[in-house]
């Protein structure tokens, strides 16, 4: 099928799903789903997918211990946006991580301190692969897949310790 144009509206009654096509093998790997609810993360480590995740808003809870959020390999288009979900400031961190050290973060969070000060954290571009948010009082990180190695992450993360990137 080729390119298809809309001049109207475009409805669905469930989801849209964008997915890629690997133009040798022809295998459909799925990026994002687009209009579906948002997913309230486990208060544990979590794996996530494209199929389950890509393109919904991920409500970080208010954890019990230091949880790691695991992005799978990057495709280009895919979104992850991590909410904190929780009630009051969390006495954890959460940490979300590429699938390792040859995945990495590009761009960075504006981090605002509750100590009303501002400042921006930023990665280092080229090995990266490790956000920790310390104990935050509040975050909206997006991270997007630019290509199959990379990941564009931005955000704001509110707390009294600043976020740090660091490799796996």
């Amino acid at each position: 099928m080729g390119t298809t144009t809309f001049t109207g509206a475009v409805r669905s009654e469930s989801t849209f799903k964008t997915v890629s096509k690997d133009s040798t093998s022809g295998t459909i790997t799925e990026v994002a789903t687009i209009g579906d609810g948002p997913v309230s993360l486990a208060d544990a480590d979590v794996t996530l997918t494209n199929a389950t995740h890509s393109g919904r808003i991920l409500l970080v809870p208010n954890g019990g211990q230091d949880n790691t959020y695991t992005l799978p390999a990057p495709i280009a288009g895919s979104v992850f946006r991590f909410v904190y979900a929780g009630g009051a400031a969390d006495a954890t961190d959460a940490l979300i991580v590429t699938p390792g050290n040859t995945n990495f973060y590009i761009g960075g969070v504006t981090f605002l301190d509750t100590d009303n000060e501002i400042s921006a954290v930023f990665s280092d571009g080229n090995s990266n692969s490790s956000i920790q948010l310390n104990v935050p009082a509040g975050f909206d990180v997006t991270i997007i897949g630019l290509d199959t190695t990379n990941y564009q992450i931005f955000g704001t993360v509110t707390g009294a310790t600043a976020p740090t990137f660091a490799d796996q």
